[in-house]
């Protein structure tokens, strides 16, 4: 590759979450939603694309913006924001991105000649008698739809969304009780890709449906995506757990799908027994691709101690013999193929493991605002007893660190090799005001290891960069 990759896998001002990965060619183009920096609602910006070449996961390109959700007849006064979308070639070879308008209830569809080129608006999904679908009392939910076309040029397109049993009761749940609501619906649909061909059918039960379903405790939530490995459909979606991707496998587009594990947490919850966010924790979406001959999950991360400002990230996840996959950690390294270099500088935002407590914690944020390209992302309020942790690099030994902090009052870095580890290297900080450089006191072992800041001290630190001398 050009140059090393790492999560999040745009620049740091990019904010794309959902995202669905895709191989057109000789590239892998990441469609999403489109969440602002500092914003006060999911996806409140345009659709935009990104890829890179299959051979060079570290060099993504910005496509523009290639959909207006205002030209949607639904939204002419812009009011609306376009929730996350997929995108397939038709069996016309054209390019078809579906999502769906909050607080709207159709599916759209827009059309265009190239994977990243402008869409136009094409229509909202129909019954064959040219009703909207979604526009009942009982039609299956619209939300957040996975496409497919198969190999035999039939289209199969996933919706839904299914309260938790923790929102029983809530305003939300009680208005979606107007609609059918138990699971993902698949429905197939004709070759203008806009008209259902079948009614729609319930494929992966909700909460209230998986009882003594091997989807019991893990139970869909939102998030379908769809994939094709080996002659068998994956499915890939948000379980009930919100943080988690999970996935199972059926023999045909409609099931019957078998729940087969959890791909990743964006908390990196089950990496070890029992509940233990490592990051902070939120709603999860994404997809698996493959990608000349190696897997990846891709899902997004919480920034800005919000859930409104989410980055994509990535991993290789590993697939075992009987193609089923292991859980993949969340990583500073992502789609790098391997262990980053023990040399140089990196921004402290490459973090993929933080103390989680939200209600005083660090989080990563940025200088600026929405979309302004100087990728200046750094940790905040690094308080006494809080971590940030880098996974992974390849220590050669005898490495030192110097770090680049903001501080307002005195204090240390601890550094080691796991969290709240004992210290290898102890960098001392002094009220700074300004970004200041301190050098640490100690080096590092041989190996490939993770590395953990653990902040002692007074007042509070921003992170903003590390380096190895």
């Amino acid at each position: 590759m050009k140059n090393q990759a790492f999560n999040p896998i745009l620049p740091g001002w990019e904010y794309i979450p959902d995202g669905e990965p895709h191989v057109f060619g000789d590239r892998v183009y990441l469609f999403g939603s489109h969440d602002r920096f500092d914003g006060d609602d999911y996806c409140q910006n345009n659709y935009v694309c990104w890829s890179a070449p299959v051979d060079d996961l570290s060099d993504w390109q910005f496509h523009g913006e290639i959909f207006d959700v205002r030209s949607d007849p639904l939204n002419e006064n812009g009011e609306f924001c376009g929730y996350a979308p997929d995108c397939c070639q038709g069996p016309d070879g054209r390019f078809y991105l579906y999502y769906a308008l909050n607080n709207h209830l159709a599916m759209s569809v827009a059309v265009c000649d190239s994977p990243a080129g402008k869409y136009t608006f094409l229509g909202h999904m129909k019954t064959p008698e040219g009703r909207i679908w979604g526009t009942d009392t009982g039609d299956a939910y619209v939300f957040d739809p996975g496409v497919l076309v198969d190999d035999d040029g039939s289209i199969h397109l996933y919706m839904g969304f299914s309260p938790t049993d923790g929102m029983k009761g809530c305003d939300l749940e009680i208005f979606l009780r107007r609609w059918n609501t138990k699971g993902c619906h698949h429905v197939e649909l004709c070759s203008d890709m806009v008209t259902m061909k079948t009614e729609p059918i319930l494929v992966v039960p909700g909460c209230e449906a998986s009882a003594d379903t091997s989807f019991e405790g893990h139970a869909f939530f939102e998030a379908p995506s769809i994939r094709k490995f080996f002659g068998k459909y994956y499915f890939i979606y948000s379980s009930e757990h919100f943080q988690e991707l999970c996935y199972a496998v059926g023999d045909a587009p409609t099931g019957p799908f078998e729940y087969k594990g959890r791909l990743v947490s964006n908390g990196d919850i089950g990496m070890v027994e029992g509940w233990h966010p490592m990051n902070h924790i939120g709603n999860n979406h994404g997809s698996l691709v493959e990608i000349e001959g190696s897997y990846y999950v891709f899902y997004h991360r919480h920034t800005n101690n919000s859930d409104y400002s989410r980055q994509a990230c990535a991993e290789k996840i590993e697939l075992l013999a009987d193609r089923t996959f292991l859980q993949a950690p969340i990583t500073s390294c992502g789609l790098n193929g391997g262990p980053l270099r023990a040399a140089g500088e990196y921004r402290a935002s490459i973090a993929c493991n933080m103390t989680a407590d939200r209600e005083n914690s660090p989080y990563i944020t940025q200088n600026g605002t929405d979309r302004e390209e100087n990728d200046d992302q750094y940790i905040k309020n690094m308080t006494d007893g809080a971590f940030a942790g880098f996974k992974y690099f390849d220590f050669k030994g005898g490495e030192s660190l110097s770090v680049v902090v903001k501080a307002d009052g005195d204090g240390c870095l601890e550094v080691s090799n796991e969290p709240l580890g004992k210290p290898i290297i102890t960098v001392f900080i002094k009220d700074s005001k300004e970004p200041c450089r301190f050098i640490g006191d100690g080096t590092l072992d041989p190996g490939i290891k993770p590395l953990f800041f653990t902040y002692k001290g007074s007042g509070s630190c921003d992170f903003i960069s590390f380096s190895f001398n």
